[in-house]
């Protein structure tokens, strides 16, 4: 199987008009939707669509209407003029655990019939209950890491504007999972975000390993979210508003 897990680390760094960071451990799947499927019999422990210890839905994703992930990324590809007919799309993303999760990003990555990497979507959640995907087409050069951007169009943060633009370094995960992401506002870095692991085999044992390691990853992600929130907002954050969700589902 492509399928895979990722060990690794989160951190996130504020760094204008006041500073705060956090990092904790994480696990992280890396999935080939067409071997979603699999998962149950390969795993025993990860399901796809069914109830189990770690599962993966599609109602947790793409249009969040049960509908399988790989038709919505592959339209929006197109749209995008991307064809990835005859390609593969894989998912990174965090499991339910117990029936429950939280992904604040889930990022895929799309490659053609050539086996070349075509585009990226990020798929973005906030607290609300909301969603929204950033399409960027891809021209991988060597070695280099991946480099491009969009500007803002989602709401996430009460503490961060919504005037801002994003720049993303990226590597194909392959022994190491590597995402930079850092957010512009008034012509300066206010936050950089780090998602970094390495690579595991997709086994029961190593996801025992990761059951053993992050029993309530999937609830410490929430938790985690509000409990920063409340400190950036006792080091005097300003709020902003959340403004009406856009009729685009993807950008």
């Amino acid at each position: 199987m492509e399928s895979r897990l990722y060990f690794g680390h989160v951190m996130h760094q504020r760094l204008k008009h006041f500073r705060h960071r956090l990092r904790y451990r994480i696990f992280t799947l890396y999935l080939d939707l067409d071997e979603l499927p699999q998962l149950g019999e390969k795993t025993k422990i990860l399901s796809y669509n069914t109830w189990n210890i770690f599962s993966i839905y599609d109602k947790d994703h793409a249009k969040r209407d049960g509908a399988p992930m790989k038709g919505w990324v592959t339209a929006h590809a197109k749209e995008f003029g991307v064809d990835l007919a005859g390609g593969k799309i894989s998912v990174l993303c965090f499991p339910r655990l117990f029936g429950y999760v939280f992904n604040p990003l889930s990022i895929y990555f799309c490659k053609d019939a050539s086996g070349k990497l075509a585009g990226i979507l990020y798929e973005v959640k906030n607290t609300c209950g909301e969603q929204h995907g950033y399409f960027l087409k891809t021209e991988p050069k060597g070695d280099a890491p991946l480099e491009h951007g969009h500007a803002k169009e989602f709401y996430v943060s009460p503490f961060i504007q919504m005037k801002a633009e994003y720049a993303f370094t990226v590597r194909e995960p392959d022994d190491k999972l590597s995402v930079h992401i850092r957010q512009h506002t008034d012509g300066s870095d206010l936050l950089m975000a780090l998602w970094t692991g390495k690579r595991a085999d997709l086994t029961f044992y190593n996801l025992m390993k990761s059951f053993i390691l992050f029993p309530f990853q999937a609830f410490h992600v929430m938790w985690a979210i509000h409990w920063h929130a409340l400190l950036i907002w006792l080091k005097g954050g300003k709020y902003y508003s959340r403004p009406p969700l856009q009729d685009r589902d993807v950008t």
